[in-house]
């Protein structure tokens, strides 16, 4: 076993052993969601005030409202959220390269066959050059969604990994 699954059995091991919260109800009892980035340096529950239980949390890369989307209509259609958080956050790794940019490491380190699947599967990394417009831009993008009914809240915020404070923007 790698140092990092050693790791894994042995935090599981002590937080299963005071685990009390198997009686959670599945669907989230505060019914909203959180679309974040799925930076490291970001601990949503701690940031954001998310206790066990209250709200789904939505990673990926950037915090993309499209990647997010599927998660998103599950968590609404199917366990009952009513309100969209979205949080981006200061010195995201998607600011800093283009399309181009990724599909040519893409290309360079895994060959061509990787390039052709990447096409089908990936068709656009999703980065961004302002955080703040695309916080806007993501915040639209939902609220224009024929998957997103019209009376959910959806807001967009900027968490910054220096200060640890977080800001709305729209």
């Amino acid at each position: 076993m790698s140092a990092i699954q050693n790791n894994v059995e042995a935090a599981s091991a002590e937080y299963s052993a005071s685990f009390d919260k198997g009686h959670l109800a599945l669907p989230p009892a505060k019914k909203y969601l959180v679309v974040t980035c799925m930076d490291a340096r970001i601990d949503p529950a701690r940031a954001f005030g998310i206790e066990l239980g209250d709200a789904h949390v939505i990673r990926n890369a950037g915090g993309s409202a499209a990647d997010a989307l599927r998660s998103i209509v599950i968590s609404q259609q199917l366990l009952a959220t009513k309100e969209i958080v979205l949080v981006k956050h200061t010195g995201c790794g998607m600011l800093t390269f283009e399309h181009k940019d990724a599909v040519a490491v893409v290309k360079n380190n895994l060959g061509e066959k990787a390039v052709t699947e990447l096409s089908e599967k990936v068709p656009n990394f999703l980065a961004f050059p302002d955080l703040d417009k695309a916080v806007v831009e993501d915040v639209d993008y939902l609220k224009k969604s024929n998957l997103v009914p019209e009376d959910v809240a959806i807001s967009g915020w900027v968490y910054d990994v220096e200060s640890g404070k977080t800001r709305r923007v729209v």
